[in-house]
């Protein structure tokens, strides 16, 4: 008996969409930091996104479907991340950076979400058979009675939030916005074999040589950057 299309059908949704993100955060951090990281089994609904205290991570991405993902960390977790991920690289723990608020920290924090985001397109393009494009991370050191809202133009937004856990159990949040959508599978194909997770040390080493070559932002840099958030 031949399957009609709508009984074969497989659709792939928000929570797909959201997993598969998950599992890239999981994928880059355990290679980059040599710790394990694992997230919550629940995912809450939530109405905003919002950049919190102490160290807040967003990008936008656009093309087959729009939309937003946000990391919080608290100033212990970003450094639990931070110095893991020296050390892996071979950084003498002498040389690195005491505080969250360095701009080294900064730098690593970004590079990272970049290589996370990354990871995440990449997996669209052969799991889902389409194309989505990130603009470039952007990092804030936030002050503890700042809450950011950061808004997107989405016409009917699905917002979820997702518990991180590090080899330290120190916590994390990802934060996910995007367009209400459904991928059907019209037919069978075969995705692509995911690159090697070495490459993701490899590039993230090369990142840290830019990133320690390149001048820190200047004060007016993030002024603009919060005044095109409305603060």
């Amino acid at each position: 008996m031949v399957k009609t299309w709508k009984e074969s059908e497989v659709v792939y949704g928000t929570e797909d969409i959201l997993t598969s993100l998950c599992n890239s955060v999981t994928r880059v951090l355990t290679v980059a930091t040599q710790c394990e990281i694992h997230y919550s089994g629940m995912v809450q609904r939530i109405t905003k996104t919002c950049l919190k205290p102490d160290i807040g991570c967003f990008v936008l991405f656009d093309g087959g479907f729009s939309g937003l993902v946000v990391l919080n960390f608290s100033a212990q977790t970003a450094m639990e991340l931070y110095e893991s991920y020296m050390l892996n690289m071979g950084m003498p723990k002498s040389e690195l950076a005491i505080a969250h608020t360095s701009d080294e920290v900064s730098n690593i924090m970004g590079e990272l979400m970049n290589q996370i985001v990354g990871d995440f397109t990449g997996k669209v393009r052969r799991e889902l058979q389409t194309h989505i494009t990130q603009n470039q991370p952007k990092m804030l050191v936030l002050n503890k009675q700042v809450v950011l809202s950061v808004d997107t133009q989405l016409d009917k937004p699905e917002s979820r939030r997702v518990t991180f856990y590090t080899g330290k159990n120190n916590i994390f949040y990802l934060e996910l916005a995007i367009d209400r959508t459904e991928f059907i599978k019209l037919h069978d194909f075969d995705a692509t074999e995911t690159p090697d997770p070495d490459a993701v040390i490899a590039e993230a080493a090369a990142a840290r040589d830019v990133t320690q070559t390149a001048p820190a932002p200047d004060t007016s840099e993030q002024d603009e950057l919060l005044r095109s958030l409305g603060m």
